[in-house]
């Protein structure tokens, strides 16, 4: 018997193509704001996947990741129901700017409240008229600012079935990552939903080697659940599991210039990159306190005294079982 399915309050049939909006707030004009959420459910039952971005406005990789898979036509499914939300923080992106107006971070507002702040409102409606309905969620973020992110998928590695699906997606690296309170992460964990963050370049840019990891890891994710059937050519990869990780600070204020590119791997004391005065008088090295892989760099020009400027993760060897504490 085919099951029912509703979301924003709609009942989607089966073979349904639908373009639906969630009503979050209006503008100062009473003008409505509308988040666009496009629904393809095909005649054959299975799992409800959501494809989110714009969680964060200025993150553009993550929308134009979703957009060519509308573009494409991918998220019409041979099996199941994939559900679209190209760009969540519609006021971000109006803006350009990570926070909505009221200068709250959104994935910090779960599950929010109906009579909150926007940010809550936001959170709320999400919570209330879209997750309860979905099985897996893919949610796309960048590095904030113009700090780049090599392709990664953050979960937490002692959930067998979340390392499965990261497996899956396949990325260059998976990297062990707790649930941060109020997150949508969080959020949806507490309802038993599971949910994979794809994290790849920096804001306000579109970076076309992680807009292709995220075509493929998507590619993977849906022909896994036999809701499409795409043939690839790449060939197999084992990504690289990331279990901690730490970040290394400018050690003082100035001209940054890198030394190392994102994935590289370093040993302890390998030369990262060095800072300078603009004036050719003063040049400080910075060196690797630890060896691991870099997974995410700093691309500003100018930074300042203890700038996050490389993030260097630790390898798991030999993919042992471990017992992580959950960290950020």
């Amino acid at each position: 018997m085919t099951r029912k399915f509703y979301i924003l309050g709609k009942e989607i049939l089966p073979g349904e193509s639908v373009e639906l909006s969630m009503d979050v707030a209006r503008l100062h004009t009473h003008t409505p704001v509308q988040v666009p959420v496009f629904v393809e459910r095909s005649l054959k039952d299975g799992p409800v996947v959501l494809l989110m971005a714009g969680m964060h406005g200025d993150e553009i990789n993550g929308m134009e990741i979703i957009r060519r898979v509308i573009r494409k036509k991918w998220n019409k499914p041979i099996a199941g129901t994939i559900v679209c939300l190209p760009v969540f923080n519609i006021f971000g992106y109006l803006n350009l700017k990570r926070e909505l107006p009221d200068g709250r971070d959104l994935n910090r507002s779960f599950p929010g409240s109906k009579n909150g702040s926007l940010a809550s409102q936001f959170a709320y409606q999400f919570m209330n008229q879209i997750a309860p309905n979905v099985d897996i969620v893919i949610d796309f973020h960048t590095g904030s600012a113009q700090r780049s992110n090599i392709a990664q998928i953050r979960c937490l590695l002692s959930d067998p079935i979340s390392m499965e699906l990261a497996r899956v997606f396949s990325p260059p690296f998976i990297v062990h990552s707790g649930y941060i309170s109020k997150s949508v992460r969080e959020a949806l964990n507490k309802m038993g939903k599971k949910i994979l963050l794809f994290e790849g370049g920096k804001t306000n840019s579109i970076d076309e080697t992680i807009v292709e990891e995220g075509l493929l890891g998507i590619q993977r994710i849906l022909n896994h659940f036999h809701m499409k059937n795409f043939k690839l050519d790449q060939a197999e990869r084992e990504p690289v599991i990331i279990k901690s990780s730490r970040w290394m600070r400018a050690p003082l204020s100035g001209v940054f210039h890198a030394a190392v590119q994102n994935g590289q791997y370093v040993e302890k004391g390998d030369l990262l990159g060095y800072v300078s005065d603009p004036y050719g008088s003063t040049e400080r090295k910075i060196k690797s306190t630890a060896k691991g892989f870099i997974i995410c760099t700093n691309e500003a020009p100018l930074v300042n005294k203890g700038d996050a400027i490389f993030h260097v993760g630790t390898a798991l060897m030999n993919d042992k079982p471990l017992i992580l504490k959950d960290e950020d």
